[in-house]
C-alpha cells in the first residue's frame, strides 16, 4: 500500500513479501523457498523519513485468512479496514527504529485481477485503488492522506519476463485512475489503463492519456508516466531512488482533471546485472533466525 499526506509533505509505502522479490538473499538462493524469504517493507518519505527492508526466514512468517504477519510488524484486515502495525530497523545509514500504526479505509474493494503477461505468469490485483489513510508513526509524526491498495503475483522472476516498467495511480473525484506500461522481456509492449470508481466500478479507458517523458531520477533511471496532451506531468515529492527502480509523488493531468498520485519506474534490464546485489545487502539486512515468542 502507498499514502500521500493532504499536505503533500510526506508519504510512505508498505510491501509485503512472500518470496522478496528485491532481495539479493532470496536471488541467492535460488529462489527455491519463497517463505524463508518473507518481509514487510516499510518506507516513509519528508521530515524524519526512513527505509526498512528486513529479509526474514520461515519462522518469521504466519498468515491466516485475515492476517499477515512477518516478524515484529503485521497487516490485518479488521472490519473493512487495513490495519498495518510496524515494528522495524531502519537500513544504513540512518539506522533507527520505525514503529507505528497505519489504517487505510477503502472508498471500495474491487473484484478485478489482471494477467500483467500473455501466460497469466504475472497478476496484478488493485484491491482498492482509492481511501482515507490515518498514520500514527510516534514521534515520527501523525497524519491524514489518500491512500492506494494492491497486490502482485508471479510464478517466475520478475526480470525473466520485464525489461521495464511504469506504474502510477492518480486520485481522482470519483476514484482513481491506474496506468501500468511495461516492455515484456520478448519486445513487445502492455499497456493497463484504468479508472476505479468510488463504488468500486472498473472501466478500462478507451482512449487513455499518451505516455509523456519526466526527468530522469538521480540514478539515471527513465521514466514516464500518462498525462492529457499538451500538459507535463512533474515531480512534485521525490521518495525511493535506487539504481533500478524510482518512486516519486508526480502531479499529472487526466481527462482535465489535475491530480497527484504514487509513481514508479522499473528497469529490470539493471537489476538482472549481478553487480547490483552486494549493494542491496547494505540496504537488506538477513535476519533468518527470528522467531516469534509463543
Amino acid at each position: 500500500m502507498d499514502a500521500l499526506s493532504d499536505d503533500g509533505t510526506r508519504a510512505l509505502s508498505v510491501i509485503g513479501f512472500i518470496g522478496s522479490v528485491f532481495s539479493p538473499w532470496y536471488r541467492w538462493s535460488g529462489r527455491r523457498d519463497p517463505a524463508n524469504h518473507c518481509c514487510i517493507n516499510v518506507a516513509t518519505y519528508g521530515p524524519g523519513g526512513r527505509f526498512t527492508m528486513t529479509d526474514r526466514g520461515r519462522a518469521a512468517l504466519r498468515q491466516s485468512p485475515d492476517t499477515f504477519e512477518v516478524g515484529p510488524s503485521s497487516m490485518r484486515w479488521t472490519d473493512g479496514k487495513l490495519v498495518i502495525t510496524m515494528d522495524e530497523v531502519s537500513s544504513l545509514p540512518l539506522v533507527s527504529r520505525v514503529r507505528g500504526t497505519i489504517t487505510l479505509t477503502p472508498d471500495a474493494v474491487t473484484g478485478v485481477e489482471l494477467a500483467l503477461t500473455p501466460d497469466g505468469a504475472h497478476v496484478w490485483r488493485p484491491f482498492a485503488p482509492s481511501g482515507r489513510v490515518e498514520v500514527d508513526l510516534g514521534k515520527r509524526g501523525q497524519w491524514s492522506g489518500h491512500g492506494y491498495f494492491d497486490a502482485n503475483f508471479g510464478t517466475r522472476a520478475l526480470e525473466t519476463d520485464f525489461s521495464y516498467w511504469t506504474w502510477g495511480r492518480y486520485p481522482l473525484k470519483d476514484g482513481a485512475a491506474c496506468f501500468y506500461d511495461a516492455v515484456l522481456r520478448d519486445g513487445s509492449h502492455g499497456a493497463t489503463a484504468l479508472k476505479i470508481g468510488a463504488d468500486g466500478s472498473v472501466v478500462e479507458m478507451d482512449t487513455p492519456p499518451p505516455r509523456a517523458r519526466l526527468p530522469r531520477s538521480l540514478w539515471a533511471v527513465r521514466r514516464e508516466t500518462r498525462c492529457d496532451a499538451g500538459q507535463a506531468p512533474r515531480q512534485v515529492l521525490p521518495m525511493l531512488d535506487a539504481p533500478f527502480y524510482t518512486r516519486a509523488a508526480v502531479e499529472t493531468v487526466v481527462e482535465g482533471e489535475p491530480s497527484t498520485g504514487v509513481h514508479e519506474a522499473l528497469d529490470l534490464d539493471r537489476f538482472r546485472g549481478p553487480w547490483l546485489m552486494p549493494m542491496l545487502a547494505v540496504r537488506v539486512p538477513r535476519r533468518a533466525g527470528w522467531r516469534f515468542r509463543s
